[in-house]
Order: C-alpha cells, then sequence, then structure tokens
C-alpha cells in the first residue's frame, strides 16, 4: 500500500502531465466549447496534478530522511527561495484572487514541476527511462501534427472550438495572408518554434552521442524522420526568436562534441558559409520573403504596425517600469494574468517579466537557479539527454530576451521537466563508454 501511495501515484500523476501537456491547448479549447463550465478547471489540471504528486513525494522525502539533504542542494535551495518570494510578494502588492492565481500558475508551475519531478526520481531513478519514452512520444506529436498542418485545411483546428474566443487556429506573419503561421497542439507558432528547438537539439545530441544506437535501420529512419518534422515545425512557426535559439543550440551540440577538435578547414569553411548567407540575405532584401519573413516589415502588405515595433514598444515599456519598480508590482501584474485586474502590461522578454513581478531580487535568484542547472547538465553532457537540455536551455535563454519564453505551459514544463530527469543519472564530464560514471546527481 505504502509503495502504491508513494511511489505509483506520483510517477502517474508526473508523467500524465509530462505526456498530457502537449496537447494542453486542444483538449482545454475543446473542453471549454462543450462544457463551458469546466473551462477554468481543465486549464489548471497540470498544476493540480503536480501539486498531488508534490505533497505525496515531499512526504516520501520526509519518511526516509531525506528531505534536509534535498532541500540543501544549492539549485533546490535557490528555487524554493524564489517560490517563498513570489508569497511574499502576494503581500506586498496584493491584486485580485483571480489575478494572483493566475500569475502564480504561470511563474511557479514549472519550477514546482521541476522540484517535484528532480525530487521523486532522487527515490525512483528507474523511472528515468519512462519519462524519456513519454517525452520522445510528445515529440512526434507535435512536430508530427505540424507537418500535418501543411496538408490540411488552416482551419482545421477550428473544429475543436479554436477562434477568436480562445486560440486563433493560425497566424500570419504581420497579417499577411501569403505567410501562414502554424500552432501544431500548442498555443502558438512562437511556442511551437521553442519547442523545436528541444527536438532538434535532441536529435542531434543523440545522434552525436550514442552512435551505437544508430546502427539499426530503423533507428537511422527514426530519427532522420523527427529530425525533418522538426525542422519543418521550425520553419512553419516563422519565429525568428526560435531560429536564432536553434541556431546557437545545434552550434553550442557541436562545440560540445567537437570542441577544439574542429580543423581550419572546417572553421573557415564555417566562416564563408556564415558571411556567403549573409550576403545573399543582403542581395535579397528586397524580396518578399525576406521583407515578411526575416524583416517583417513589408510596406506594401501586412498590418498596420508590424511586429518590429510592436516588440520595441514592449520592451521600452518593460525597462522603464522595471527600473523604477525594484521590488516589483506583484504577482499577476505582467502577462495573460494581468488581464484579470483594471489595467494589463505584456513585456516581450521572460526576464523583465520576472523583474517586474517578483523585482530584480526575483530576477537574480531566477537567473542564478537556472545557471545551476545549465552548469550541472554540462558536467553530464557525456549524456545525450544532459547534452540535448544543455544545448536546448541556452538556446531557449536566448529566446527569452524577445520572448516570455517560459510562460508558455508546454514549453517550461517540457524543457524543465527533461532538465530534472537528465540530472538524474548520466556521466560528469566527457567520460567514454568504457568508463563509469564517476556519481550520480
Amino acid at each position: 500500500m505504502k509503495r502504491f501511495v508513494f511511489e505509483y501515484i506520483p510517477a502517474w500523476l508526473l508523467l500524465m502531465v509530462f505526456g498530457f501537456i502537449v496537447v494542453h491547448a486542444p483538449l482545454t479549447v475543446w473542453v471549454g466549447a462543450h462544457v463551458p463550465s469546466l473551462a477554468v478547471t481543465i486549464k489548471s489540471w497540470k498544476e493540480l496534478l503536480t501539486g498531488l504528486a508534490a505533497i505525496l513525494v515531499i512526504i516520501a522525502l520526509y519518511r526516509r530522511h531525506m528531505l534536509g539533504s534535498f532541500t540543501a542542494k544549492p539549485v533546490v535551495a535557490a528555487l524554493l527561495v524564489y517560490i517563498a518570494l513570489h508569497l511574499m510578494a502576494m503581500g506586498i502588492y496584493p491584486h485580485g484572487v483571480q489575478q494572483t492565481v493566475a500569475g502564480l500558475m504561470i511563474d511557479l508551475r514549472y519550477v514546482a514541476y521541476f522540484l517535484t519531478v528532480y525530487a521523486f526520481l532522487h527515490l525512483y531513478p528507474q523511472y528515468r527511462q519512462p519519462f524519456i519514452r513519454v517525452g520522445i512520444v510528445g515529440a512526434v506529436i507535435v512536430v508530427g501534427f505540424a507537418v500535418m498542418e501543411l496538408f490540411l485545411p488552416k482551419n482545421t483546428l477550428s473544429l475543436l472550438g479554436y477562434g477568436n474566443a480562445t486560440i486563433q487556429p493560425y497566424l500570419t506573419v504581420d497579417k499577411n495572408p501569403n505567410y501562414i503561421r502554424y500552432n501544431s497542439t500548442l498555443r502558438g507558432p512562437n511556442p511551437l518554434g521553442a519547442y523545436a528547438i528541444m527536438v532538434l537539439a535532441g536529435a542531434v545530441a543523440y545522434a552525436a552521442m550514442a552512435r551505437r544506437r544508430l546502427a539499426e535501420r530503423r533507428t537511422q529512419v527514426a530519427l532522420g524522420l523527427l529530425l525533418v518534422a522538426s525542422a519543418v515545425a521550425l520553419w512553419v512557426s516563422y519565429s525568428r526568436s526560435a531560429v536564432i535559439g536553434a541556431v546557437i543550440a545545434l552550434g553550442v551540440v557541436a562545440w560540445v562534441v567537437f570542441g577544439l577538435r574542429l580543423s581550419k578547414k572546417l572553421v573557415y569553411a564555417a566562416i564563408v558559409a556564415v558571411v556567403v548567407a549573409g550576403g545573399l540575405l543582403y542581395a535579397a532584401r528586397n524580396t518578399s520573403f525576406v521583407q515578411n519573413v526575416v524583416v517583417h516589415n513589408n510596406p506594401t502588405t501586412g498590418a498596420a504596425i508590424d511586429s518590429n515595433t510592436a516588440h520595441a514598444e514592449s520592451l521600452m515599456q518593460g525597462l522603464q517600469r522595471v527600473a523604477v519598480e525594484p521590488l516589483g508590482a506583484g504577482i499577476g501584474s505582467t502577462g495573460s494574468a494581468s488581464l484579470f485586474g483594471s489595467s494589463s502590461m505584456v513585456i516581450e522578454n521572460q526576464y523583465l517579466m520576472i523583474a517586474h513581478e517578483v523585482g530584480w531580487m526575483g530576477l537574480a535568484l531566477f537567473v542564478y537557479a537556472n545557471g545551476l542547472v545549465l552548469v550541472q547538465l554540462y558536467r553530464r553532457r557525456a549524456d545525450w539527454l544532459a547534452l540535448a537540455a544543455f544545448s536546448s536551455g541556452i538556446g531557449l535563454a536566448v529566446v527569452g530576451l524577445m520572448l516570455p519564453v517560459w510562460a508558455d505551459d508546454t514549453v517550461s514544463i517540457v524543457w524543465w521537466g527533461l532538465a530534472a530527469i537528465a540530472l538524474i543519472g548520466g556521466t560528469y564530464g566527457r567520460s567514454t563508454t568504457n568508463k563509469k560514471a564517476k556519481r550520480t546527481a
């Protein structure tokens, strides 16, 4: 009975969140359209399941006398203080109940999921592989449907209830109908592009670090299809920040795998390729594709206010607010949560968003904790999953400079969940397959 309560139930709860989060958007839209009374409850299913699992895991840690040692880990302690700071901010700058609850969910759900999975796998490391398998299935669903959308009517998701009152079934580049931006099963094109970074980094890291497993033809075909599908998903998102993040993530994988072993010829070839690509882009600067997709500033078509202007105005407004409010403006004061209040505030930058909610100290804590996770992942870079999480984490950190990347529930829960999984097991340094791991997380 104890094993059922403290092992099986948390395992199922956490795996359900990790698996169903990739279809969270269509699921909530469909339920909201057919059973409006459950619309609010169904949106919080992942937080409820994570909270229940967290309670059971905390009790299990206490029963094993591991609670103190686990909370003493630097990354755990930093994130717990980060959570406490949010609770303190609720009293300093109180907002409405609905606004505050929404803000807490957006700010802390991925932190809670990371801590719960990290603690659970400390107790039961044998569940690492089930989490990995569920993550792979989720990746196939997301990038696979992104490919399918190319061959389906662009309003297909309207059949589930997508529309002006919920989530748009698709978007366009600055309202130009010639450039359709698809969502796949996520909440929008930008989250799809960010998610594709993780899949691309994971596939390339697996190909680079798990060469022995690529001997099977079936594995080669599956990995090749996943790479192509994730590249297509990145493309159809038309997310410039995601493209930049993907290039950086793949560059990090190449750097970790090859390091200083890159020959001068390859370095020179890469430099030439970059120069040629830049020259071609400049030569094609007046074409429709470059003006719409790359620059987002076609003077003959598109929206009255292009996305470049909107991003710039949002960043300037965010910087001004953060500069005059070093303690923050309270939980729920930014992003979609602020829509429940008297005035809304959207900041197109993850770090400014955090600073606006919990001040400069909150931002410092988050950056410190995120940095600790990335450092630990780098130490385990000989493991393909750790390398995938590390490289995609760098890419997503860059995306966060242009978008509130962790505000999306799917992207944030999947990456932080992957990070927790990768920190259990794996190896330190550049150990070979003939050497045993020096230590585990």
